[in-house]
């Protein structure tokens, strides 16, 4: 059988080292740890990454598929440090990135009547691996919420705006966290959380309670910065909260970043 040439192992026209080269888009089933049914099945979309030296002309695209497909793991740090670590010595790199997009879903019932609606959180993992085989992560989460403006009611003789709000979260975690934890903490500092479900009950029951704890954006991101502070997992973090104005044509937003 004639051998192939091997053209990524040539030698490259500019020899300039490439920080990060790989693939982009490639979608999975993905497993992942839910503090209600212990594991929850979703999909992915995962970008791959090497860093690829001057010499070479262009890295393996196949051989990021195949780690893939050999790996098939719950996404926890173990398992992700692995893929890094497969991927470096597949590739023959120095340092591996993997991303993970995918939708988390929480199953909340309704405060009064106890309807069910599934609210879906978008998420992303990355993880990272050096020369010295040090792994980094990084958690992102968005979690939806509803927040009733205070200086709009205070100067109404009827009612106040509200609006639908996002908070966002970039954390460095020490050890295993739910993300449960980090919806929790959003949801707490907002006028309400959102449902995917609600009875004319349910409506009366949110509005009521939203109303009675009016928060600006301010008021929202120091409260999610002060209990992810104190969170014992949490190494440092950003978290922004953007507010989706409705009596206004612009949106308001506040972030918070800080080291624990």
């Amino acid at each position: 059988m004639t051998q192939l040439e091997d053209v990524q192992n040539g030698p490259a026209q500019v020899p300039l080292a490439i920080d990060c080269v790989g693939i982009r888009g490639l979608e999975l089933p993905l497993v992942v740890r839910d503090r209600a049914q212990g594991r929850q099945h979703t999909v992915a979309r995962v970008d791959m990454g090497v860093e690829l030296p001057s010499a070479f002309k262009g890295t393996h695209m196949s051989r990021f598929v195949e780690a893939l497909e050999d790996w098939g793991e719950e996404v926890n740090y173990h398992s992700v440090r692995r893929l890094l670590e497969d991927v470096k010595q597949r590739l023959a790199a120095c340092r591996a990135y993997v991303l993970f997009r995918f939708p988390y879903f929480v199953s909340k019932r309704a405060p009064v009547s106890g309807s069910a609606g599934v609210v879906c959180y978008p998420c992303r993992l990355t993880g990272e691996a050096d020369e010295r085989g040090k792994t980094s992560f990084l958690l992102e989460l968005e979690a939806p919420v509803m927040t009733v403006c205070p200086c709009s009611k205070a100067i109404s003789v009827e009612g106040a705006h509200s609006q639908r709000a996002q908070v966002r979260m970039s954390l460095r975690l020490r050890g295993f966290a739910w993300l449960e934890e980090f919806i929790d903490i959003a949801e707490k500092a907002a006028s309400s959380p959102v449902y995917t479900s609600l009875k004319r009950e349910d409506e009366k029951f949110v509005t009521e309670r939203a109303f009675a704890a009016p928060t600006f954006v301010e008021d929202v991101v120091r409260a999610v910065a002060h209990d992810l502070a104190r969170h014992p997992q949490v190494a440092s973090f950003r978290v922004e909260v953007e507010s989706s104005e409705s009596i206004h044509c612009h949106n308001a937003f506040a972030w918070i970043e800080s080291e624990t």
